[in-house]
This record gives structure tokens, C-alpha cells and sequence, in this order.
């Protein structure tokens, strides 16, 4: 098994999952773990909200052991505000200390945050600088290749990050603009592979153990990181780990995919923070639909997933949908 070192983090060289607001939370990133993702990211914690003491923003800052090798991921547009957040972090003893300036969401651009980042290279580095004066862990960056079609500076923007003290870079190989559309560039990662010296993670359109492979061959990068495939999907970090640990995979059953979905709302629902079950269930609503995205009789059960309102409801929609398949 190959490793690669992000500072002094020593992280397998298969498959991390990517850091995605509101669904790979603390239970997601257990689950993903378990299953083979070898590195992991918090959700998006604002910096301001996290000066601010905000009660919601400091619980996604706790790192459990399950969890690690984990970063704790900023946003903000301050670096006074980032060093600060920072410095609030290193309290819960995150292994990374990851920025990011790739979300192209509105709520975070508009507060030039994010992917906004990429349209001011100066300060995106000093905000790295910030971070890495007060964080004691290596810090990362992730970005895209631009801010749209006529503005593709990922190269640029990379090296600026790295002179900045970046330990390690992650690149999706889409814009701002495209969002999550169309196909993701493989050609601007391996360009910033070979414009840097430190690690580089590819992300972007990974589904599956080949286009893992395929990511891995055509960049050059040291790790890839896989985000949307995984909705419902852990399997796919067994798949890659199994792979580079040259033992035999076998796909889930059908039983085994409704097994680990309860088991997954299980691990939502023992969370402390999640005292009351309708609350978590409509949490839990959108990955037990992506359990079954796939399989006969998803669509008709999608809207079933979406009235759940406690866990037998769950465990009583899987029996049914397993009563399902035979037919």
C-alpha cells in the first residue's frame, strides 16, 4: 500500500472523501471511513460565525477518533477573522486545517468567500499566510480551475498558494460557473501537479473504482477525492481499498445496501447533538432515497423516503422495498 504525507499526516493513497455542507457530517464521515475513505473534511465552518461563538458552527468543529485523519474546513474573506477561527479550531484538535475557496454556492460568493477567492490571488494568500502563522498543522487549500470560462487561473492560483505555505492543494476541475455541470477538466489538475511541489488531490467526476484509476493516471495527482458519488454509496471506498490492497470486492446485495442504510440512520441518530428523532429523520430522508437510486422501484419509493418520521419508519420502508425486488 502506497502513502503520501500532507505535512506530517500520513494519509493512504486510495480514495478521501470531499467536505459537502449538509450531508457528510460527523455520522457520514464515520460511515465513509469505516468503508475505506482514508482522509476526511468538515462540513464548510464560517470563520466570522465561528468568532462570533456560534453554538451551531463550534459543534462541527469536533474531530472524533473515528473520523481521523480529518481537517477542520474554514471559510471567510478576512484573514484577521480566518487566523482567529484558526486559532479556535486547534482547540478540538483537527489533524489538517483546510480553506476552502472553491464553493460556488451563492450565500457563500456573494460574501466573497469561496470560489470569489480565486478572483483576488492576493488575498487568498494571505489568507493562507494567516492560517498557517497560528494553526501547528499542515494547511490546505481547495479551489477550482477558474472563476468561469474566461477566467482560468488555476494554475497561477496554486502556486501563489503554495509560496503562501500551503502544505497541500485540492483541485476540482470545473469553474464556478459550471457548478456541477458538465464534465470536470483532468488536464487543469495534472497542469497544477506539475506547476507545484507539494500534494496535489484530484476531484471531480469519480463514480467508480476505474474513474478513480483513470484520475489517478491522467494527473498525476497524489490523491483523488470523491464527493457526489457517494450519496448512498460507501461501498465505493471499499471498492478502491480493496483494489490497492489487492484482495477480492464484492458489491453489496440488495440486502446489505438496505442494512447499511439503517445502519446509517443509526449512526445520525446516535449523534449528540441530534436529540429529537423527527429532526434527525428529515435529515435522514435524502439518504435512504439515494440507498435506493438505482434499484426497481426507487422512484416510487422516493417520495415515501421523504415522510419519514421516525427510524421504524425506515426499518418498516426497507422491508417493503426488499418485499419489492423479487418482482
Amino acid at each position: 500500500m502506497e502513502y503520501i504525507n500532507i505535512g506530517n499526516v500520513k494519509i493512504k493513497k486510495t480514495a478521501v472523501l470531499a467536505p459537502m455542507a449538509s450531508v457528510a457530517d460527523r455520522a457520514y464521515r464515520i460511515l465513509c471511513r469505516e468503508y475505506g475513505a482514508s482522509y476526511t473534511v468538515s462540513e464548510l465552518i464560517s470563520a466570522k460565525g465561528l468568532c462570533y461563538n456560534d453554538k451551531k458552527t463550534a459543534e462541527l468543529c469536533t474531530v472524533t477518533e473515528k473520523e481521523r485523519p480529518m481537517a477542520l474546513q474554514l471559510f471567510g474573506d478576512d484573514p484577521e477573522f480566518m487566523k482567529k477561527a484558526t486559532e479556535i479550531c486547534m482547540q478540538y484538535n483537527p489533524d489538517i486545517i483546510d480553506i476552502n475557496m472553491g464553493c460556488p454556492v451563492p450565500k457563500v460568493v456573494n460574501n466573497n468567500s469561496g470560489s470569489a477567492l480565486m478572483k483576488d490571488i492576493k488575498l487568498a494568500s494571505e489568507i493562507v499566510k494567516a492560517v498557517k502563522s497560528v494553526s501547528g498543522v499542515p494547511v490546505t487549500a481547495k479551489f477550482r480551475k477558474g472563476w468561469n470560462k474566461d477566467s482560468v487561473n488555476a494554475v497561477e492560483f496554486a502556486q501563489a498558494l503554495e509560496d503562501a505555505g500551503a502544505d497541500a492543494l485540492a483541485v476540482h476541475g470545473r469553474t464556478k460557473d459550471q457548478m456541477y455541470s458538465g464534465t470536470a477538466d483532468r488536464d487543469i489538475i495534472k497542469q497544477v501537479k506539475q506547476a507545484v511541489s507539494v500534494p496535489v488531490i484530484g476531484n471531480g467526476d469519480i463514480d467508480s473504482l476505474q474513474s478513480c484509476l483513470d484520475m489517478y493516471e491522467n494527473t498525476g495527482c497524489d490523491l483523488a477525492m470523491i464527493g457526489r458519488a457517494t450519496y448512498g454509496n460507501p461501498f465505493i471506498f471499499r471498492e478502491i481499498d480493496s483494489y490497492f490492497e489487492g484482495v477480492p470486492y464484492t458489491p453489496p446485495t440488495i440486502e446489505q445496501r438496505m442494512e447499511v442504510m439503517l445502519y446509517h440512520i443509526r449512526l445520525i441518530l446516535s449523534q449528540p447533538e441530534k436529540d429529537n428523532e423527527i429532526r434527525v429523520m428529515k435529515e435522514a430522508r435524502k439518504h435512504a432515497s439515494w440507498y435506493m437510486k438505482g434499484l426497481y422501484g426507487a422512484a416510487s419509493f422516493r417520495a415515501k423516503c421523504y415522510s419519514l418520521e421516525t427510524y421504524d419508519d425506515a426499518q418498516r420502508l426497507a422491508e417493503e422495498f426488499l418485499k419489492l425486488q423479487p418482482k
